[in-house]
């Protein structure tokens, strides 16, 4: 179980980077290997149900992934590594743990343990490698399954709106909060949470369900998602909100949850309010749900993509997660630094001719 951060109203930013590799693999073929074996009692294995049939999904899980969202660069072509490959990332990151290295939240671990770096260090973020350094690394290379290469399918715009969000993350000047992203604002995560900072820290969410609604709280920013089953269709297109509008269906024993409305202030992977998401969770053993996404949005991508992750069940509870908007320092603590370094610059001499 990785080191819980309850509580916090500072959001960890995160900046990706990656040296040489040094996992080298073992032929130019991709070559399947499972991320678990699966025995004649797994493969016999039935869900529990609740009281009116269904996949009994309830209780809290967390995604404790260290698989980086896209496939990184030193492994392109290859979908998986292989047992012994994966153990040596293991080896590299449980070192972060003991030579005082920075906290390596999202990709970030992954990344620098196939770098082979002997220390982590960070540009944002100092000390804490015990939160991230029992992570769970598997064989796949990515979290997305679809396009095959593992790498988002931005449109020209969809990057340049991906590039501005990061940029505007790894140096914020904001004239007001409303420069600021959702998530420093305390408004939310946003829909889905998926790459970045989505594993790891403060990656808990509960699923409570009835027969009517399924009910998706998740740890940070108190976000709740109602959403019925009753298949009662989607608000007009007029109605809009930063996680949009839910709508769920089972399919045998898969949860699906269609999601559309977006607001124009929603953010996700470059995305506009042309967002459609559709999310499937799957039970596949007795602690772990498959959660798997699609996203579709035309300004964005250019194709609809699919990513996957290994939600493990918990037995921690969820505490608050101070951060409510108005009431944060991190805010008014931005806002305080951005004005002091204008006035800075401001007093700045001007160059003698």
């Amino acid at each position: 179980m990785s080191a819980r951060r309850v509580g916090s109203p500072i959001a960890v930013i995160l900046m990706l980077g990656v040296g040489w590799l040094t996992v080298v693999p073992t032929s130019g073929q991709v070559r399947a290997v499972p991320s678990q074996s699966k025995d004649a009692s797994t493969k016999s294995w039935s869900p529990p149900l609740t009281p009116d049939g269904h996949p009994d999904f309830q209780g809290v899980w967390m995604n404790n992934s260290a698989t980086p969202l896209e496939r990184p660069k030193e492994l392109e072509g290859r979908q998986f590594l292989t047992d012994e490959e994966v153990a040596t990332l293991k080896n590299r990151a449980a070192r972060f743990r003991d030579n005082d290295s920075d906290f390596a939240g999202g990709d970030n671990l992954y990344l620098a343990a196939l770098s082979g770096v002997e220390k982590y260090k960070s540009p944002v973020a100092t000390g804490g490698a015990d939160a991230g350094a029992d992570r769970e690394f598997e064989n796949r290379t990515a979290l997305i399954m679809d396009p095959p290469d593992g790498k988002v399918p931005f449109t020209p715009d969809g990057r340049r709106r991906q590039a501005e969000a990061v940029a505007t993350r790894a140096r914020p000047a904001p004239e007001g909060p409303e420069d600021l992203p959702n998530d420093l604002r305390c408004l939310t995560f946003g829909v889905p949470r998926l790459g970045g900072n989505a594993a790891g820290y403060n990656s808990y969410f509960q699923i409570v369900q009835t027969p009517s609604y399924v009910v998706l709280f998740g740890e940070v920013i108190h976000d709740a998602r109602v959403i019925p089953l009753d298949g009662r269709p989607h608000v007009p297109s007029a109605v809009r909100s930063l996680h949009g509008d839910s709508r769920g269906r089972w399919e045998g024993r898969t949860l699906v949850i269609d999601t559309t409305n977006f607001s124009p202030k929603s953010y996700f992977q470059g995305s506009s309010e042309n967002l459609h998401l559709i999310e499937r969770f799957t039970r596949s053993t007795a602690d772990t749900i498959d959660y798997e996404i699609t996203v579709s949005d035309p300004r964005a991508w250019t194709r609809p993509w699919t990513a996957m992750v290994h939600l493990k069940q918990s037995s921690d509870r969820m505490f608050e997660y101070a951060c409510h908007e108005g009431n944060d320092r991190t805010v008014t603590d931005m806002l305080l630094a951005a004005r002091a370094a204008e006035k800075a610059a401001s007093e700045v001499p001007a160059n003698p001719k």
